[in-house]
C-alpha cells in the first residue's frame, strides 16, 4: 500500500522559494500569481502540520522545521527529476540558444560543459557571444549569462558571483610602477577599459584616493580576452575582475597594488520567466546551479 505523499506541486513551490530567496521570483519561475503560490505553500504546511516559513512584511524566512524539511527533501526531488529526465529522453536533439560573453565562456563555461554533455547527451547549445543579450531574450536567444549591475526586474535572474576590481598589467610594467600608487607615474599610463565595465575604473580610482587621476589615454575594448592580452603585452593597465585575472593563469600578467575594490558588476544568468518551462533552459539552469558555475 502506497503511503500518502505530500502534494508534489507544493513541494516544488517550497523548494523554488527557498532557492530563489524570494516568493516573487519563485512565482515568476512557476508562472503563478502570488496568491496561487501562497496556496501551494499553505497546502504543504497543512500536510506536514507545521509552519515552514516566518512571514514578516511580505518576506519569507525558513523556520527550523522548514529548514529540516528542505534539507531532507530537496536532494531527493533533484534525484527524482534527474531520473525522470533520463527516462523521458526521446533521443531527439534538444537545442538551447545561449548568450554568453567570450571570456566567461572560455574561462568558466566551456571547461565544465563536458559534465553537462555526460548528464544530457541530447542537449546541444548554440552560442551567441554578442553584446546586449538581454534585448535578445525570447527572440534570438533563450537565456544568457550577462555582466551587469543588476538585470531587469522582469527577468528571472540568478547572481553567479561577487567580484573585486583589479588593475592588471604586464609583470615588467608592474615592477616599474612599484608597490604603491604614484599619481605622477600613473598619469603617464594608458588604461584599458572594458565596454561592459565602465564604472569599474571610477570605483578603482576612488578606493585608491586617485579621483583626480587623468591618464595619458584610455583605450576601450569589447573583448575580455583581448584586453588581457593587451595588458600582457605591456600596452596598458587593464581594469578587470579578480576572477578574470586568476582564471587566466597567465604568468605575463601581474596585479597592480594590493588593494581590494568591490566591483559594481557581477555575472548573472537571465531568461524570461516562462522560458524556464522549456526543457533545454531548465536542464541548463539546474545544472548550472548545481555545478556552481
Amino acid at each position: 500500500m502506497i503511503r500518502r505523499l505530500p502534494p508534489l506541486r507544493s513541494l516544488e513551490a517550497f523548494i523554488r522559494v527557498v532557492r530563489a530567496g524570494s516568493a516573487k521570483t519563485a512565482a515568476a519561475e512557476l508562472a503563478l500569481s502570488p496568491s496561487a503560490l501562497s496556496r501551494r505553500l499553505g497546502a504543504l504546511e497543512e500536510f506536514v502540520g507545521k509552519a515552514l516559513f516566518e512571514r514578516k512584511h511580505q518576506a519569507l524566512k525558513l523556520t527550523e522545521e522548514g529548514q529540516q524539511l528542505y534539507d531532507a527533501v530537496a536532494p531527493l526531488i533533484d534525484e527524482m527529476a534527474d531520473r525522470v529526465d533520463r527516462l523521458i529522453d526521446t533521443g531527439k536533439v534538444m537545442r538551447l540558444r545561449l548568450g554568453v560573453l567570450p571570456l566567461f565562456g572560455s574561462q568558466r563555461l566551456f571547461p565544465r560543459l563536458g559534465e553537462l554533455r555526460k548528464l544530457h547527451p541530447q542537449l546541444h547549445i548554440d552560442i551567441d557571444s554578442g553584446h546586449a543579450a538581454e534585448t535578445k531574450l525570447g527572440d534570438t536567444i533563450d537565456a544568457a549569462i550577462v555582466l551587469s549591475e543588476g538585470p531587469d526586474a522582469a527577468l528571472h535572474s540568478v547572481r553567479l558571483d561577487h567580484n573585486r576590481v583589479h588593475a592588471i598589467t604586464s609583470t615588467a610594467l608592474a615592477s616599474e610602477l612599484g608597490e604603491r600608487p604614484d599619481m605622477a607615474k600613473l598619469s603617464k599610463q594608458t588604461f584599458l577599459i572594458h565596454n561592459d565595465l565602465p564604472m569599474s575604473f571610477e570605483a578603482w580610482k576612488k578606493a585608491l584616493h586617485l579621483e583626480k587621476l587623468e591618464p595619458a589615454a584610455i583605450d576601450h575594448f569589447d573583448s575580455g580576452q583581448l584586453i588581457l592580452e593587451a595588458a600582457a603585452q605591456g600596452l596598458g593597465i587593464a581594469i578587470m575582475h579578480d576572477d578574470h585575472y586568476h582564471r587566466s593563469h597567465d604568468p605575463r600578467l601581474a596585479r597592480l597594488f594590493d588593494i581590494d575594490v568591490d566591483s559594481p558588476y557581477s555575472y548573472w544568468f537571465v531568461c524570461r520567466p516562462r522560458a524556464l518551462q522549456s526543457r533545454p533552459v531548465r536542464l541548463f539552469h539546474d545544472w548550472m546551479l548545481k555545478a556552481g558555475l
